[in-house]
């Protein structure tokens, strides 16, 4: 009973974490193709500046491969250094155009012009109050995601289905960074504005159906709904929906 309280106490900061953020990166502005080698975020789940390039992945439908950086960490925060010179973050790797960029303004201008082809939207572009309020949403949600932890380690890494203003999937990341355990982010942006809500409670009544062709059509062709987070765990086999579930499951499974 104790933790279904405490979880739910922590998914109602999680939407504090959302709201400060305005919930950014809940909408798709322009759907991507996916480019033929995975873009690479060396990533701190509570990073407000990590947090900005996310959002924009979302924004994108950008899939990508998650390498945890917390503080503490001891697995890929030298392998970011050794690609980039320092142990700082955000830190992108796009292996299709050899670039290796910092800073979190450089990488969303750099992801709207070689993706999108256009320049930043005024949503997403960098304003000055914005670190602060942003610093306050981390804080809100009690800084997880900020410091590593000790955990057993995977042979492979885990999918996880998420956007990154969902504040459910949010607690999820949090876990997966503190136990560094990397993992493919498989973006699913809301597609239209009929979408926004709980997935079982979206602004437009009645049964709910995709955009025909997109990511998350694909989706709920496959699992005959859409709902964040989704995990799957190739080195065991489990596919889990529903975040208090998935929760569970890191813990049991990969908790020291």
């Amino acid at each position: 009973m104790l933790k279904a309280i405490r979880h739910q106490v922590n998914v109602l900061e999680s939407v504090a974490t959302s709201s400060f953020a305005a919930w950014r990166g809940c909408l798709v502005i322009k759907a991507i193709p996916q480019p033929e080698k995975p873009i690479i975020l060396y990533d701190m789940e509570a990073c407000p500046y990590c947090r900005r390039v996310r959002e924009v992945l979302t924004a994108l439908h950008l899939d990508v491969e998650i390498r945890p950086c917390p503080k503490g960490g001891r697995f890929f925060r030298p392998e970011a250094e050794a690609l980039g010179g320092k142990q700082q973050f955000p830190l992108l790797v796009d292996q299709n155009t050899n670039t290796v960029i910092y800073e979190s303004e450089d990488i969303v201008d750099y992801l709207f012009s070689q993706y999108a082809g256009r320049s930043v939207p005024g949503y997403y572009q960098s304003k000055a109050w914005q670190p602060a309020l942003n610093s306050i949403g981390s804080a809100a949600s009690e800084l997880r995601g900020l410091r590593a932890t000790s955990g057993n380690r995977p042979e492979q890494g885990l999918h996880l289905w998420s956007f990154e203003g969902s504040p459910f999937s949010r607690l999820v990341r949090e876990k997966l960074c503190e136990l560094e355990i990397p993992y493919t982010l498989h973006n699913l942006g809301k597609e239209h504005w009929t979408e926004i809500g709980p997935a079982k409670q979206r602004l437009k009544p009645g049964e709910y159906r995709p955009i025909p062709g997109g990511k998350r059509d694909a989706f709920f062709q496959q699992h005959g709904r859409v709902q964040v987070p989704y995990l799957e765990d190739p080195n065991t086999g489990q596919q889990l929906f529903e975040s208090g579930r998935i929760m569970a499951y890191l813990n049991s499974q990969y908790c020291g």
